[in-house]
């Protein structure tokens, strides 16, 4: 029996190609990605940073993956974030994943935070929201 030697990688390319393949989420923000170039325009998502647990079985080596997504916008309130927010919801909380090499096994919604990015001129919003994603290696 062998694990993944990247779940990681795996569980990050599977959350952005399911945001990127959404015409209705993609309508709604300019981007999605891991490295942010300047030219980069509002609203946007990162796909941000993620923490990896063993969760194994008795036959199987399992995964938690807890990945965080962020949304940025300029947009004044937060009403723009969480709209977008609730369209990443609805694509990855409780939904089945395509993860390449391991059994997606549950996607649940952990928590979303808004902030204000207290960098002058402070008009950035910031809606933080995190995921922990479940896998098994593949029988």
């Amino acid at each position: 029996m062998t694990t993944s030697p990247l779940p990681l990688l795996a569980v990050q390319t599977a959350l952005y190609a399911r945001l990127k393949a959404s015409t209705a989420l993609m309508a709604k923000v300019t981007g999605v990605y891991d490295f942010v170039p300047e030219t980069a325009v509002y609203p946007y998502i990162v796909v941000g940073e993620a923490i990896e647990t063993p969760d194994n079985s008795h036959d199987r080596f399992g995964r938690q993956t807890v990945h965080t997504l962020h949304v940025w916008d300029q947009y004044r309130g937060f009403r723009r974030v969480l709209e977008i927010g609730a369209f990443v919801n609805a694509l990855l909380d409780h939904q089945p994943l395509a993860v390449s090499g391991l059994d997606h096994i549950s996607t649940r919604y952990e928590f979303g935070q808004p902030l204000t990015d207290p960098t002058p001129p402070g008009d950035i919003r910031h809606l933080v929201l995190r995921y922990r994603i479940v896998t098994e290696q593949t029988p």
